[in-house]
């Protein structure tokens, strides 16, 4: 009886570590949409939607997210996660940084106060692939269209966040 039940006791807590083992011995699959293999077309599409996403955010910051106590609100990098053998992303996200800056008017010093940094999601749907998500968001304002199978938008992955 105490034979058999460590016998299963055992075999249940191998059959458990054995995923574990299996994945750590798989070769990494995600890189940087730069590092993917893009046609030229779609590796222009990407440079050039990262473009217009900052270009967007610098034209509402002022009336929305960079008003209050930190008016400085920088985009620092849009990177998005692709996997080499699907083309599926793994995960999209908006950095940014932010700070308040004063000049004291007696001395001329620059105090800085910072907010520090924001990780934005971009909420998307699962098994997009990189392909889709560039097509889907080459018209003039990428911040306000839908993303693939979906409604959301990366404007609504900021409000979310910021």
């Amino acid at each position: 009886m105490t034979r058999s039940l460590f016998t299963a006791t055992f075999a249940a807590l191998f059959a458990a570590l054995v995923p574990f083992a299996a994945q750590a011995q798989t070769s990494p699959s995600y890189v940087d949409v730069s590092s993917y293999a893009l046609p030229d077309a779609q590796y222009e599409g990407w440079i050039n939607l990262r473009i217009n996403l900052k270009r967007d955010f610098d034209q509402i910051c002022g009336d929305t997210f960079c008003e209050g106590d930190f008016t400085n609100i920088e985009p620092l990098s849009f990177r998005c996660s692709v996997d080499q053998a699907s083309g599926r992303v793994g995960m999209c996200a908006w950095i940014f940084a932010a700070s308040n800056e004063e000049i004291d008017p007696y001395t001329g010093r620059i105090s800085v106060s910072q907010r520090g940094f924001w990780r934005c999601r971009t909420p998307l749907a699962v098994g997009t692939t990189i392909d889709q998500f560039i097509d889907a968001l080459q018209g003039d304002q990428p911040l306000y269209a839908p993303l693939p199978n979906s409604t959301r938008t990366i404007m609504d992955g900021l409000i979310d966040c910021l």
